[in-house]
């Protein structure tokens, strides 16, 4: 039985970022977004949280690795664009943002594209 090698590919790893690390131009991604409640709303013993003490929660999107280009940044917030060619403003201090590598984005962007322009079509 003859086996072929497996030819080497590269591996990209989107990293995390801090908030001042973001520059125009980057394409990241939502990690995670982390969700707040009031304490209340899980009947806790009011000596553990005060009852109106909030309680974060992290979330995973249903987006979660969805390119999006920072286009304007004034911190907190992040204005991107998503593949579709709509806007969206971020909260760093909601969302953990991760920088994907170039080539990715673009090849993600790309068929995004191509799947939102063949649904306006139908």
């Amino acid at each position: 039985m003859k086996t072929e090698p497996q030819t080497a590919t590269t591996l990209c790893v989107a990293s995390p970022l801090a908030a001042e690390d973001l520059r125009r131009g980057d394409y990241v991604s939502i990690l995670y977004e982390v969700v707040e409640y009031p304490s209340f709303f899980w009947s806790c013993d009011p000596q553990l949280l005060a009852p109106g003490e909030p309680v974060a929660i992290r979330r995973l999107p249903g987006d979660c690795g969805t390119p999006l280009k920072v286009k304007a940044i004034c911190l907190p917030f992040v204005f991107v664009k998503l593949p579709s060619g709509e806007h969206r403003t971020l909260d760093v201090r909601q969302h953990r943002l991760v920088r994907l590598s170039r080539s990715y984005a673009r090849q993600v962007c790309k068929a995004l594209a191509k799947t939102s322009a063949a649904g306006a079509l139908a």
